[in-house]
């Protein structure tokens, strides 16, 4: 059990019998009472985001979060409406195991995936329920737009294309075939490898 004070970003709760991870935390004090820690919450199954108050008296359930290590193979357009996107992935030793998650589950990182990345899928009651992408991959940039000439003292960026299909911005001296890294969280250029 964790105590109010203990609850803080990325650690993961059991809130109203469900897994959370915490994303923000801040313990005060208002005027003449006791502290209390005001956390902001993502649900681990849903991906809902709520905020809550825990005060001194409360004692938090830690989630047990096991992680396994899968390797990702491939996407495709999906079957159902709206054509939401599929991702099938494989335990990492065993390649003949395969599963499909859907997009909700993971997340924004999902455009920075390329096939035969190792990733940690996180098991909450032996059920995968997302997916952890490392902070920084690297990625070849596959469409990139000469440089121009011009005002480049406030750091100019232009946009590329990477690899994976994703957009992101970055400073005018990358170019085509360069390989950058990249913050998944973020979604930003960090720099060029």
């Amino acid at each position: 059990m964790l105590d109010y004070s203990e609850v803080t970003v990325h650690k993961y709760i059991i809130y109203e019998n469900e897994p959370w991870e915490v994303t923000g935390s801040h313990v005060f004090r208002k005027q003449q009472r006791k502290p209390v820690n005001a956390v902001k919450l993502r649900n681990l199954i849903t991906g809902r985001i709520t905020e809550t108050t825990f005060h001194v008296s409360d004692k938090v359930e830690e989630a047990d979060i096991d992680k396994k290590e899968v390797k990702y193979l491939y996407q495709k357009e999906g079957r159902l409406p709206a054509g939401r996107q599929e991702y099938w992935f494989c335990e990492a030793n065993d390649p003949s195991k395969r599963f499909e998650l859907p997009e909700e589950m993971i997340g924004p990182g999902a455009k920075f995936l390329k096939p035969n990345t190792v990733v940690d899928a996180m098991l909450f009651d032996e059920k995968i329920i997302g997916i952890k992408f490392p902070i920084k991959m690297e990625l070849r940039v596959v469409e990139a737009h000469e440089a121009t000439r011009g005002n480049t003292a406030q750091g100019a960026t232009k946009s590329v294309k990477l690899e994976t299909g994703a957009e992101i911005q970055v400073p005018m001296f990358v170019k085509e075939g360069d390989v950058v890294r990249v913050n998944t969280e973020t979604g930003q250029y960090t720099d060029r490898v």
